[in-house]
């Protein structure tokens, strides 16, 4: 794989040919997908979407700067709740998404820099405990956040959230286009597209910047980066405000999108799955992160479609939970990646070298 990447770099006409077949997959998968398992399954690729960006955004954190955020959904959830807040009848403001979004990004960077502040010499467990916290913490704020003054409307959450739209056209209503109408979904696609390949150029840049090698110099040895000049403090409140930044776009895009938020969608779990994201797609490699999300966002669903047909024809009837089935396979496929390849599934070189030495 590595080899084959390398000859169509160094070819630039192959180069080209890639990127051509790569939009043109990019452009015609929601009516691939539509036309495969319905509009359920372009929604699916919708979230797969905004997973990456959640994923992306972690990945700066944890795989270039090497510090353990097991509170990572908190960012997710302040961008959410922004979004809802300014752009629905709860506070009877309806600002545009040009306006909501960056918010959300600007909140959530802010909320980034409050936990990276106290946590700047934690590392490891100790770390990953007070992040996890940090997280809950967040959560149950958003939970009881209703009395004496009802700010984010308690475990009830803010529904009628304005959709997302550009002046008057709204994406949450089909699109006429000569003669053919392109449902809402496959438009949420097409925004939700451009703004994960914004995202994605943005982490490439970081990671040939000068902050992107200041990351990885504190990931690998802190005390040799700061004997090397790196000022470690700021870099470190950077990476988190950063990678927050990401996460709070990706919560506006999901309230617009739902068009409802409440507190039970941002819990521990959904922190580890992004975190398991990075891991096994491949930790601080942009390409296997985003390879990570799209498979984990995906591997649920499909096993889910396939758990009641299989039991109806091996015992004519369901006599498994399809639930828990669902969990107990994707938890072994989980495993069995970190037994087979524990650099991840798209590893960096770099990455498989440390591993391998």
């Amino acid at each position: 794989m590595a080899d084959w990447l390398d000859k169509v770099k160094r070819n630039p006409s192959a180069r080209w040919i890639g990127v051509a077949l790569i939009a043109a997959a990019l452009a015609t998968l929601p009516i691939v997908a539509g036309e495969v398992g319905g509009r359920g399954w372009v929604r699916i690729v919708d979230f797969a979407l905004l997973y990456v960006m959640l994923a992306l955004g972690l990945n700066i954190v944890v795989g270039f700067a090497g510090l353990l955020d097991l509170g990572y959904i908190a960012f997710y959830a302040v961008g959410a709740y922004t979004y809802a807040l300014l752009a629905s009848p709860h506070f009877g403001l309806h600002l545009p998404i040009w306006l909501v979004l960056p918010l959300g990004a600007g909140m959530a960077g802010v909320f980034g820099l409050l936990l990276g502040a106290p946590t700047l010499k934690l590392r490891g467990d100790y770390l990953a405990i007070v992040t996890l916290g940090f997280g809950e913490i967040i959560r149950i704020f958003l939970n009881n956040l209703n009395a004496p003054v009802n700010i984010t409307n308690g475990p009830q959450g803010v529904n009628r959230i304005d959709p997302i739209s550009f002046g008057g056209f709204m994406l949450a209503k089909p699109l006429d286009v000569l003669g053919f109408s392109v449902p809402s979904v496959h438009l949420y696609y097409y925004l939700f597209l451009m703004l994960a390949l914004l995202v994605i150029v943005v982490s490439l840049r970081l990671e040939n910047s000068r902050i992107g090698r200041a990351w990885v110099a504190i990931r690998e040895d802190e005390v040799a980066a700061k004997a090397m000049g790196i000022n470690t403090r700021n870099i470190k409140l950077l990476a988190f405000a950063m990678g927050a930044s990401f996460g709070g776009i990706s919560g506006g895009l999901f309230a617009g999108f739902q068009g409802f938020v409440s507190p039970e969608s941002f819990i521990l779990m959904e922190s580890i799955v992004v975190l398991c994201m990075v891991v096994l797609g491949g930790m601080g490699h942009i390409p296997g992160v985003i390879l990570g999300a799209v498979l984990l966002a995906a591997m649920p669903e499909v096993f889910r479609n396939t758990i009641v047909p299989v039991q109806r024809q091996l015992f004519g009837k369901i006599v498994f939970d399809p639930e828990v089935v669902r969990m107990l396979l994707y938890g072994f496929a989980l495993v069995l990646v970190m037994l087979f390849r524990p650099s991840g599934i798209w590893p960096s070189t770099t990455r498989k070298r440390e591993l391998a030495s």
